[in-house]
């Protein structure tokens, strides 16, 4: 049996506005666009995507699924995240070497500390 990762399912009360803050955020393309769903990609032929899907009620607690990304510079990129919308958030956490943030529906998805540079 052969399984290949097509996309993450995001439930979204707009689905279209938060599909393009992501595609913003990561530079991905449109794939899918309807009233109910907005599909990514990295490419359009390149998966997996992210494929936002309308769900009626707003997100009531801490998400079970979020995702991590590691960036170059990970000040930078808080920062250009902060800029374009995201905000930091607090989920018990503590003091750690990654940066909890959440997009505009509040989904929470971390920035890892910069991978440290082979030698």
């Amino acid at each position: 049996m052969t399984l290949e990762w097509e996309q993450v399912i995001v439930h979204s009360v707009d689905p279209v506005a938060l599909g393009q803050w992501w595609a913003e955020a990561l530079g991905w393309v449109v794939v899918h666009s309807s009233d109910d769903e907005f599909e990514i990609r990295p490419t359009a032929d390149r998966t997996p995507g992210l494929d936002f899907v309308r769900l009626a009620e707003a997100k009531q607690a801490k998400s079970r699924l979020h995702l991590d990304f590691r960036p170059d510079d990970q000040a930078a990129e808080v920062a250009r995240l902060e800029a374009h919308g995201a905000k930091r958030v607090d989920i018990g956490q503590g003091d750690q070497s990654w940066v909890v943030m959440a997009d505009p529906e509040g989904n929470e998805f971390c920035i890892l500390g910069s991978r440290p540079q082979s030698g």
